[in-house]
């Protein structure tokens, strides 16, 4: 293939990836056993999006092969009943509430993924296990907001989890930026605007520099850890008032709006 040509296949797919990234928000899919290290587990989940979306995975006890880790699930925000893949250049902002409940060792939260890892990196973690409560993973600029707060998260809690994304001129001197805000009922914390650095030249084009980069996909995950030994290893998630918006929103969507009255890169 000559380079003119190159060049224009080149524009085409990032052509593509705009059309697809332009179409309305419209759904979510729920894709289950991403990881699927105890596929004997009873694992279902309910989607009413964007009211909530709940999964649970019960009796995730393995079967005492060397290696197990893991069930995971996901679910994407969908465009015509397919994943939605988004451009680099869509700013947004991204919030549910999320519970986490069950006496099995868990993790879940948003799910920011990139483009080489669609289904599973890029990670705003809520744990049951070690209480942490962290970003990491893919893209996203890792910060914990255990550390700089001292956050911690219990089964059982209803927390607001929320990412603002802008794109800016997505440049060196205009970086993309992000930030991530939590809400514990009680509390708001911030991570304030953090911004991107340089993604990988030899991969722009067609999936650009400087920001979450073309084709990253949007949503949330849910992990429950294989446990031998608990007698009763289940778990379950829900992401309550779910709110996506292609633009960037004010703080109220991430803060107090959404949360309900009352209440690791493998």
């Amino acid at each position: 293939m000559n380079a003119k040509r190159a060049g224009i296949v080149l524009m085409v797919v990032a052509g593509l990836a705009a059309a697809a990234s332009a179409r309305p928000v419209d759904g979510a899919n729920v894709n289950m056993r991403v990881f699927n290290d105890d596929p004997d587990s009873d694992a279902s989940f309910v989607n009413n999006y964007p009211t909530s979306i709940a999964i649970t995975d019960k009796n995730v006890n393995g079967d005492g092969i060397p290696g197990e880790f893991a069930n995971r699930h996901n679910f994407r925000l969908s465009s015509g009943g397919v994943d939605a893949a988004f451009a680099n250049n869509v700013s947004f902002s991204f919030a549910a509430d999320v519970t986490i409940n069950g006496p099995g060792f868990a993790e879940g939260g948003l799910n920011i993924s990139p483009w080489w890892s669609q289904q599973v990196d890029g990670n705003f973690m809520l744990n049951t296990g070690n209480h942490e409560v962290a970003v990491f993973g893919g893209r996203l600029p890792f910060y914990s907001f255990t550390a700089n707060h001292g956050v911690k998260y219990f089964a059982g809690q209803t927390v607001r989890c929320g990412v603002i994304y802008n794109a800016n001129s997505l440049t060196a001197e205009d970086p993309g930026t992000i930030e991530y805000t939590y809400f514990d009922g009680t509390n708001s914390y911030s991570s304030g605007v953090i911004a991107f650095d340089q993604g990988n030249p030899a991969e722009d084009p067609p999936h650009g520099l400087w920001g979450l980069l073309n084709d990253y996909m949007v949503g949330g995950y849910y992990m429950a850890f294989v446990d031998t030994f608990s007698p009763d290893p289940s778990s379950g998630i829900v992401f309550g008032n779910i709110e996506y918006v292609p633009a960037p929103a004010s703080a109220a969507l991430l803060g107090l709006a959404g949360l309900v009255a009352g209440r690791r890169r493998r």
